[in-house]
């Protein structure tokens, strides 16, 4: 032991306590998914605080030279009984909140673990335990305690961000309770035998309590609930508060605001139900709440039968290319996008093949870098090694049952890592799959500025053709895009029907029809997309006059790999976002050579390059437009950009909401959509070329690498604002590709002149056949709830990914995907 304590006393100074702010790596290895659990357990440097599986951690102390580690092995305790026959405890209780770690809510079970910790020194490994350490010389002991009772007590990065206490069940209470106007109508509420006053509904029924109207609460989006009468009386009466029928109890009830748009509380609720003779202090539960409702979807989520392909016995498969991901909490849309990505072999060779030396090169904190992350998570994915059936726990003495989910992986650091600084996916909240996609794609483009670029095997050119129909002169552009987004034309479903008929019966108060799901040909989808589209607004360069015209989209390149997004998630006629519950008979093959771009047509005039000129006021010297304000405002209200919305109601020369709502909505996919609106004709020109930019904002720009010139350009681009010059800066990499950028970040052409045109983007390009190899699907009313599926086909076998179960698919739901991925068929 006097061997091990002078090791220990001759690195003592490299030992440290963590402190606040400090990150402790301590439940996952920087550049595996081995974890405490893992054979071999967790090696904490006790000096950076990161932490190493047994296969690294050797190779962090040949690199940074630290030599002791605190060891962290952590077996599972074997689970107790739930029931109070022979175990002494009771039983495991239901939930009763939906909550996570608070009294009543879900148990995340983090009490079935055993930790058992020492230091171990490196290169020798030796280990010295807690009781080794009390008979020490005092400076050892107390130094090397203090570590370790500092990294055993921190709370671990991927603990910190986690949402470890959540509770669903506060509400607030509604600003309409306290001055509550209710009717005297005479009206009063029996205690039982309630329908809709509409549709006759037996269930789900919710009273007003302004003035006592019973009716029936929202549809659901499977087609049961109610027939939302008693939102549209809301939306007619714009009486806000309304009381679940048969959740009232002496201890409260479910109350809704409506215009407040949330469950609520209601500090007078007595008060209010007893002006229509309902004495709380009677009253008897018969409903389930929405609280109990919800805790019943959430125990559900994890279920088979809920998510695919329910009836049917799936086998669990394991292996190479078949491991499952952990879902950490409304992830499934991050697990499924990256299932898919890393079954395209561009993504593979890029990360993957090269593992070794991705790892030999990773910075001395690789929890930050990128490559190293996105590496890490493919090799998980693809090696199978982490592909294996999860232990149930057993008895005391250790015998276990394999489950039909796998141990999987967990994407703490990658989704921490990807999701920093960005508003939504840096949260625990559920996202929009294509959203998602289209995220990590932007991230691949900027970190791949040299060297391969998976994220070609996506990307496309679009040309979209304009014709003036008054001249018949032509217009051409040309854009990047990686996804194609296919409209749902509703009206034309094959089984209009059998819908109109379902809707009747619902109508008719009758609960027990069943939903029936519209039926969309793939085809029909394909020609909204193809067929031209008449724009009665355009301002055409020819006439010098606004006059309708035609815009047809087509390629001028086929990607190695096409994406399709369904364009389920639409904007109802009130503008609340609602999702299309649509089937559509997606092919396995799809041969898109017919939508080639074919550019200028012999004999075409085009069209003038000339701008639109301004709006003016009336004695045309006011050089700034009049834009109706109180239209812009709307516009932000719904959550648009200003720029965008001061964009639309200038573009619509001031007509009103609704055009500049069809604005909006015609052009958000426009990468300048939410730019500054830059008027032609206005002082300063078309463009703020010639507007100076801040020496400080320079500054900060060309310390990430780029060059003096190419910040001047992204800054002027951008109304010198900081934030939305680095984001143009990075999406237009193409277009400064001819501007070298060095450390020094000075450019090396010495004038713009000297300097060749800059080349377009790199595009791959090939036939136009295809064959299905994946699809996402989504289950829920909208993209910010429910749950994300994918299906793969390995090996001329489709397998559904769903978190950490892996099964061989019987009947891949193919016409309910939400994103659908082809790649190009060999010729």
């Amino acid at each position: 032991m006097a061997d091990v304590s002078e090791v220990l006393m001759s690195v003592l100074s490299t030992i440290r306590v963590p402190k606040p702010g400090d990150r402790v790596h301590k439940d996952e290895c920087a550049l595996s998914f081995a974890s405490p659990e893992s054979e071999g357990g967790l090696y904490v440097c006790m000096n950076s605080f990161l932490g190493f599986g047994s296969q690294y951690v050797g190779r962090h102390h040949a690199r940074a030279g630290q030599r002791a580690y605190l060891h962290i092995t952590r077996t599972r305790k074997a689970k107790e009984e739930d029931n109070n026959s022979g175990s002494g405890h009771p039983p495991k209780k239901k939930p009763t909140r939906l909550a996570i770690g608070i009294e009543g809510g879900f148990d995340v079970e983090q009490e079935h673990y055993e930790e058992d910790y020492k230091v171990v020194i490196f290169p020798d490994r030796q280990e010295v335990t807690s009781e080794d350490l009390g008979v020490m010389p005092d400076v050892v002991k107390e130094r090397v305690s203090l570590s370790m009772a500092g990294i055993i007590a921190a709370d671990s990065v991927s603990h910190a961000l986690q949402v470890q206490q959540w509770d669903g069940e506060v509400r607030q209470e509604s600003r309409f309770a306290a001055d509550l106007k209710q009717l005297d109508n005479g009206i009063k509420i029996p205690p039982s035998g309630w329908r809709c006053e509409v549709c006759g509904l037996q269930e789900n029924l919710w009273m007003n309590l302004t003035d006592g109207k019973v009716l029936c609460g929202r549809r659901y989006f499977d087609g049961s609930g109610g027939n939302n009468h008693a939102l549209l009386y809301f939306q007619e009466t714009g009486y806000p508060l309304a009381v679940k029928l048969g959740t009232i109890t002496p201890d409260g009830a479910d109350v809704y605001s409506y215009d407040e748009d949330d469950m609520v509380l209601d500090s007078k609720l007595p008060e209010h139900l007893s002006h229509f003779g309902i004495d709380m202090i009677t009253m008897e539960k018969t409903e389930r709440t929405m609280t109990e409702l919800e805790i019943a979807v959430n125990q559900r989520v994890g279920e088979w039968e809920v998510i695919q392909e329910s009836g049917t016995t799936l086998r669990p498969l394991f292996g190479e290319g078949l491991t499952g991901m952990k879902n950490l909490g409304n992830s499934c849309y991050l697990n499924s996008v990256m299932q898919v990505l890393f079954t395209v072999p561009d993504f593979a060779r890029k990360y993957v093949s090269n593992i070794d030396k991705i790892m030999d090169e990773a910075p001395s904190d690789p929890t930050q870098d990128f490559k190293t992350q996105v590496a890490k998570l493919g090799y998980g994915l693809l090696s199978g090694e982490y592909s294996k059936p999860a232990p149930d726990p057993g008895d005391e003495n250790g015998a276990a049952e394999a489950k039909d989910y796998q141990i999987g992986i967990a994407p703490r650091m990658f989704k921490a890592l990807v999701g920093r600084g960005h508003p939504e996916f840096s949260t625990n909240r559920q996202q929009d799959a294509q959203e998602f996609l289209l995220h990590f794609i932007n991230m691949v483009e900027r970190n791949c500025r040299s060297g391969p670029n998976p994220s070609e095997a996506f990307r496309f050119l679009v040309e979209e053709r304009i014709v003036c129909q008054q001249s018949q002169k032509a217009k051409y552009t040309q854009r990047v895009d990686y996804i194609i987004q296919l409209p749902v034309p509703m009206d034309q479903a094959v089984n209009t029907e059998e819908l109109q008929e379902a809707e009747r019966q619902r109508e008719n108060g009758d609960s027990t029809v069943m939903p029936v799901r519209a039926q969309i040909p793939f085809a029909v989808c394909m020609a909204a997309l193809s067929e031209p589209e008449l724009l009665t607004d355009f301002w055409s360069s020819a006439v010098q006059a606004k006059t309708t015209a035609t815009k047809t989209t087509r390629f001028s390149s086929f990607p190695d790999h096409l994406v399709i997004q369904i364009k389920k998630f639409t904007f109802g006629l009130d503008w609340v976002p609602k999702k299309l519950d649509v089937s559509i008979d997606v092919p396995d093959t799809l041969d898109l050579s017919a939508l080639r771009a074919s550019g200028q047509q012999p004999g075409e005039e085009l069209l003038p390059e000339v701008a639109p000129p301004p709006l003016m006021t009336p004695d045309v010297e006011v050089k700034a437009p009049v834009l109706d304000d109180s239209t812009v405002s709307q516009l932000c209200d719904m959550g648009f950009p200003l720029e965008a919305c001061r964009k639309a109601v200038y573009y619509t020369g001031n007509t009103g909401i609704d055009s500049a709502m069809n604005w909006v909505m015609g052009h958000m996919d426009d990468p300048d959509f939410s730019a500054p609106l830059v008027l032609p004709g206005c002082s300063g020109g078309t463009t703020p070329t010639t507007e100076s930019v801040s020496e400080e904002h320079l500054a900060t720009i060309v310390s990430m690498g780029f060059s003096r010139e190419q910040a001047t350009k992204a800054l002027r681009a951008t109304s010198n604002t900081l934030e939305r010059a680095v984001d143009w800066i990075f999406s237009h990499l193409d277009d400064l590709e001819s501007m070298e950028v060095s450390e020094g970040g000075r450019s090396a052409a010495e004038s713009e002149a000297a300097r060749e045109p800059p080349p377009g983007p790199c595009v791959r390009d090939g036939p136009g056949k295809y064959e299905l190899f994946a699809f996402i699907s989504h289950m829920g009313t909208s993209t910010m709830c429910g749950h994300y599926v994918c299906h793969i086909k390995k090996d001329q076998q489709w397998v559904i990914f769903n978190d950490q179960k892996v099964c061989a698919s019987e009947k891949p739901p193919k016409d309910l995907g939400y994103l659908y991925f082809y790649r190009r068929v060999a010729e």
